[in-house]
């Protein structure tokens, strides 16, 4: 265990010498140096240059001392790599040239071969050349539900009714969509790991909009796609934003893709109800989360209750990885975040 890094260690469910913690959104404009070293560059083509993401994957461990590196990239990146108009937008997000919205569109969209993710995994390798062995890479990809709904769209949407119809309006075509998408996630992810990333996280933005018997119908088989290729001695993370309904759902999928599943939780539930509900369900398992991403501009006081809070609940759960209950604002003073990583390793 003395040689384990910490994350590995609670994510597989030993209780190592600290708590360890990581932020989601870690590498971001939260940091000065951050926003320097992408000045002038595009969201995917800074994404897709390894040695500038690799520069932005070590900087929130150099200057906080978190437990792990993410991989710098967005989820809209195997859509990018595979040929699909996408965009970045300021201010609104990931904007689709042309969405997807029949059949037709599905079946000259699943043509497409996933694109070549070699700059992916040059950048993995760069970030674990600096990181060494001390501080695991995690890898990440949005799950095929949240990336469809994008496609469906066009844009960010509101409540996903677009991909929502989609899926009851033609379930044949929805999954062919879903399956095309799994296996662009599915060479992303094993461009990561083939990189030296040593666990991942899926990553399901907008799951929550969803019913858990529509969620089990139509999105976990193509979120167990996704994670298919991974080697499962990897740790795997499977997190959903405003999911509190889907957790053993959600516990499954990961269950089912490797022998080392957590179950991410955001801050609208705490962490000891969810050990609870999956005790219920038979599907215990270390938990990553979840301080209120708000708590890091409301001063310290009520940031300090929150964790210390987030940590006595997270000890119901036979491993705990600290980390927020969604991304770290960029408004945040990277100040806190040091601060906060000190706190919970105190602890």
């Amino acid at each position: 265990m003395t040689n384990t890094p910490a994350l590995l260690a609670a994510m597989t469910g030993e209780r190592p010498d600290h708590t360890p913690i990581w932020f989601m959104r870690q590498a971001g404009r939260s940091l000065p140096e951050y926003r320097q070293a992408r000045e002038g560059t595009d969201m995917l083509t800074s994404c897709l240059t390894p040695d500038l993401a690799a520069e932005l994957t070590c900087q929130p461990v150099r200057r906080h001392g978190v437990d792990g590196a993410v991989l710098y990239s967005d989820i809209m990146v195997p859509l990018a790599l595979a040929g699909v108009g996408v965009h970045i937008e300021p201010g609104v997000g990931p904007v689709l040239d042309h969405p997807i919205t029949s059949r037709a569109d599905v079946e000259a969209l699943v043509r497409t071969a996933p694109g070549d993710a070699e700059p992916i995994r040059r950048a993995a390798e760069l970030a674990v050349a600096e990181l060494g062995e001390s501080t695991p890479l995690l890898g990440f990809a949005g799950a095929p539900f949240t990336i469809a709904a994008y496609l469906v769209a066009g844009r960010p949407s509101r409540d996903h009714l677009e991909a929502r119809a989609l899926m009851h309006a033609d379930p044949r075509a929805w999954a062919m969509l879903m399956d095309w998408v799994a296996d662009l996630d599915a060479s992303f992810l094993a461009a990561q790991t083939a990189g030296g990333a040593r666990a991942v996280q899926l990553f399901d933005s907008w799951a929550g909009s969803l019913s858990a018997s529509d969620y089990r119908r139509y999105v976990a088989p193509h979120s167990v796609r996704a994670l298919s290729g991974i080697d499962r001695s990897t740790p795997v993370v499977h997190f959903a934003v405003n999911a509190s309904h889907l957790l053993p759902e959600l516990a499954l999928v990961a269950a089912q893709s490797s022998q080392h599943p957590v179950l991410g939780v955001d801050h609208r539930v705490s962490l000891d109800e969810a050990a609870a509900t999956l005790l219920v369900a038979d599907l215990e398992m270390p938990l990553q989360g979840n301080i209120d991403p708000a708590l890091l501009l409301a001063g310290w006081e009520p940031l300090e209750q929150g964790a210390r809070a987030v940590v006595a609940a997270g000890r119901q759960a036979p491993g705990h990885v600290v980390n927020l209950g969604h991304g770290v604002p960029p408004q945040t003073d990277p100040r806190v975040l040091t601060r906060l990583v000190e706190l919970v390793h105190s602890l």
